[in-house]
């Protein structure tokens, strides 16, 4: 089997070319290495035997090389940013997936199946429950109502509402990078069926483990958390903490990858892959304290993130009704995650870098009552 990786070196398809090594796959990878998620350059993680290219998915002819004595692609390159440059998002994201599409289509290629990564922010704020129990999947909270530090949703009654698993057939994107990812699920579904070529879709949740960037401000809280402990530093809690977020373990997904490739029950769908249980920010915090065996404060800075979701769950049942369960805890990522950190000889506190780029940004911003 010989399998093409776009974004290769990165997080999730590093560990993904680990596990398709493992069964013998031959691996091509094509990143571009782009700054400030590959600094340092290519990663030391990548065996020297590899097929590496460098390069960018939007260049046609060079994905077309690429593709060539391909049997299954992982497309799993992607733009994430919090920069006013909605057209990349599009580019990177979704453009780059058509593309992907027209040189199999064109060239006549004999690919089996494309897999394609796509993102919980397709759901947006996600799925809620109001007080009279109508289901409904609201809009992103608005800066007034979070610069007077009213957090939760809101429901037409003016009851807080509740958040419920939101499954993958139910989208609501509310910011440039999920609108540019549901694009992708459409060309990836569409297109695939279109052409009968095997195709399936798959909303990663907040992915954790060891290989996540230290200077991807999108990267999230285990990264942040644990920087932030590492040097002794307490946690900054948006909002109160409260917030439910759902985090899987990159194991986990590494076997969801797998196993769609492997079942053609997943053909034609869109998988949410997460981690079976929410967390609020303050438990996943105390869990990185408790894993550095650090006491350290945990409390609302009174700040919050524009754009960020209240709560968002993810409805796993349809991936389970495949064979695959998450099996790995969130103590289990942040361990996992610690020793990758602490294995690093070059690490500089880049935690001000990112927060200081997050300021810039003017996403980072003070509640006036909090």
């Amino acid at each position: 089997m010989n399998v093409l990786i776009t974004g290769g070196a990165g997080f999730i398809g590093s560990h993904t070319m680990d596990a398709l090594r493992n069964r013998g796959y031959r691996v091509r990878i094509l990143d571009n290495l782009s700054k400030p998620v590959h600094l340092k350059g290519k990663p030391s993680y990548l065996p020297s035997d590899v097929e590496f290219i460098l390069g960018d998915v939007r260049d046609k002819e060079l994905l077309r090389k690429c593709l060539q004595g391909i049997d299954v692609v992982y497309h799993l390159a992607a733009y994430q940013d919090y920069l006013p440059d909605f057209s990349t998002f599009f580019s990177v994201n979704a453009v780059s997936t058509a593309l992907l599409y027209e040189i199999i289509v064109e060239d006549d290629l004999p690919v089996k199946k494309v897999i394609v990564a796509s993102s919980q922010s397709v759901a947006g704020e996600g799925l809620y429950q109001s007080s009279n129990g109508d289901l409904w999947m609201p809009d992103m909270r608005s800066e007034k109502q979070l610069a007077s530090a009213q957090w939760e949703t809101i429901d037409t009654n003016g009851q807080i509402a509740s958040p419920v698993p939101t499954p993958s057939d139910r989208s609501n994107p509310q910011n440039p990078y999920g609108l540019s990812k549901l694009s992708q699920e459409k060309a990836c579904i569409s297109l695939g069926r279109r052409y009968n070529i095997p195709s399936v879709a798959m909303r990663y949740s907040i992915v954790q483990g060891p290989r996540q960037s230290f200077y991807n401000a999108y990267s999230g809280a285990c990264r942040i958390f644990c920087l932030s402990v590492y040097f002794d530093k307490a946690p900054v809690i948006y909002e109160d903490g409260k917030q439910l977020r759902d985090f899987v373990n990159i194991h986990d997904v590494v076997d969801a990858n797998l196993k769609v490739l492997d079942d053609e029950r997943a053909d034609y769908r869109v998988f949410n892959v997460g981690g079976g249980r929410p967390y609020t920010i303050n438990e996943f915090a105390g869990i990185v304290c408790r894993v550095f065996d650090k006491d350290l404060p945990i409390a609302s800075s009174g700040l919050y993130r524009f754009g960020d979701t209240r709560h968002c769950i993810s409805d796993i049942s349809a991936l389970r009704s495949l064979g695959w369960s998450p099996r790995r805890t969130a103590e289990e990522s942040v361990a996992e995650y610690v020793e990758y950190l602490k294995a690093q000889t070059d690490i500089e506190d880049i935690l001000e870098f990112a927060n200081r780029k997050m300021k810039d940004l003017n996403v980072v911003r003070k509640a006036a009552t909090a």
